[in-house]
């Protein structure tokens, strides 16, 4: 099975939320949708900036503890190495 670390964003440089699924297309939908209770809801989190995948969910929670721990600018210059106009990935997943 595959496991996806993902950060949303409220806009370029705005807000940003990480977390760890295994089924992203669902996971950003209910953010998107205000179905996932919590952070992302609170403060209008949607944008699915960055993703990355790993092969267990151990690792995959290791990442994302990793990231949270991340100062700011290095989890922008993160997401703009792979997405510099912060583009909402989740259109690119449902092709």
């Amino acid at each position: 099975m595959t496991y996806y670390v993902y950060i949303l964003a409220t806009k370029e440089r705005g807000t940003l939320y990480i977390g760890v699924t295994n089924d992203l297309m669902r996971r950003v939908y209910e953010h998107k949708e205000g179905l996932a209770e919590g952070f992302s809801k609170r403060h209008g989190v949607k944008h699915l900036v960055y993703f990355e995948t790993h092969e267990s969910i151990e690792a995959a929670i290791l990442q994302e503890k990793r990231l949270k721990r991340w100062r700011r600018d290095w989890k922008v210059e993160l997401i703009e190495r792979d997405n510099p106009r912060w583009v909402d990935l989740y259109k690119t997943l449902m092709l």
